[in-house]
């Protein structure tokens, strides 16, 4: 008798040590959405695939399976860490306000009572990016955007870059979420090059007003880590030992290195989907201190069966409705307080 009440005081203690060290543990995270669409047709853009006479045959029925999909994969977010899953969620294929609102809203998100923070892009296929947020753990206190006009193609339009600011467990944060042109074309690696100069600038102006600023740099780069835009123009490091005051760690360099990837390109595993914190965030004597990192690629967002096996299982293949989530896998990044 005396050992098994042994046995379940550890057990308890053991449980309540972990409960607690959760309230200590802060998330945020990022998701490509894939083409979270609505079914109306905006003359403004091109969305005539998805509505109900289009390529995909876009109905409201398929609508609601995508939205009640990704909400239930965000609602698993980070809940193996954290009590309350990611302080804030950066988005990107987002069509709209209404689309972001009925996430948020769908069955598994509605208790949380997300924040939206969205602003519509001049992006021609009508693709935005957002920031959902948690209002009882990260509170907003301004936003803007930063559009993507380059000299050279003045005429080029794709997303914005946003930046939100706000308070965090007391500390003041800056997020940028941002989705970087696609790897089509010949230019389109200086394309890119040029879309992280942007985020280099806002967080170079950031740390210039306040060199312990905490900023987070999110996004589908559509780049990995080691590419040049990465690498080179954001300066994100690898290693933490590397990083220096004002500079960038980059803690999904080391995951892509042991073959783990958030989408599955041109027959290759990429990180394309990376969370960039800065300096501040890795020091001892911060409150909030970076802790891991990871790629939530979890049994159920993958295929089981078929030529994609193994892969983010996806809304469509083709034409055809998998009833999936997306082509990417959500990444995570945890802080701890101090």
């Amino acid at each position: 008798m005396k050992r098994y009440l042994s046995y379940f005081l550890f057990l308890l203690v053991t449980l309540s040590g972990w409960s607690q060290q959760k309230q200590n543990v802060y998330a945020v995270a990022f998701y490509n959405l894939e083409n979270l669409f609505d079914t109306e047709r905006d003359m403004s853009i091109y969305d005539e695939d998805f509505t109900p006479g289009g390529a995909y045959a876009w109905t409201q029925d398929k609508y609601q399976k995508k939205i009640n999909n990704m909400s239930y994969a965000i609602s698993k977010l980070a809940k193996e860490y954290t009590n309350d899953g990611p302080a804030f969620i950066g988005v990107s294929e987002v069509e709209n306000q209404k689309v972001l609102e009925d996430l948020v809203h769908a069955k598994s998100l509605s208790s949380v009572g997300y924040g939206i923070v969205h602003y519509d892009s001049p992006d021609r296929r009508g693709i935005d990016v957002a920031l959902l947020y948690n209002p009882k753990l990260f509170s907003v206190t301004s936003s803007r955007v930063y559009p993507y006009i380059m000299p050279e193609e003045p005429d080029f339009r794709t997303r914005d870059v946003l930046l939100v600011n706000g308070v965090l467990a007391g500390e003041d944060f800056h997020v940028i979420v941002n989705h970087w042109p696609s790897r089509r074309g010949d230019k389109s690696s200086y394309s890119r090059e040029f879309a992280a100069s942007i985020s280099k600038g806002i967080a170079d102006s950031i740390y210039k007003a306040n060199p312990k600023a905490k900023i987070v740099i999110m996004g589908d780069l559509n780049d990995d880590p080691f590419n040049k835009s990465v690498k080179t123009v954001l300066g994100a490091k690898g290693k933490q030992k590397d990083v220096k005051p004002g500079e960038l760690y980059n803690p999904f360099w080391q995951l892509l290195k042991k073959g783990i990837g958030s989408l599955f390109y041109q027959g290759n595993w990429n990180l394309f989907d990376q969370i960039i914190i800065s300096q501040s965030l890795l020091q001892k004597d911060s409150s909030l201190m970076f802790w891991r990192a990871e790629v939530f690629n979890r049994d159920f967002l993958i295929q089981k069966e078929g030529a994609n096996k193994g892969y983010p299982l996806r809304t469509f293949s083709g034409n055809r409705f998998l009833n999936g989530y997306s082509d990417h896998f959500p990444t995570i990044v945890y802080f701890s307080k101090n």
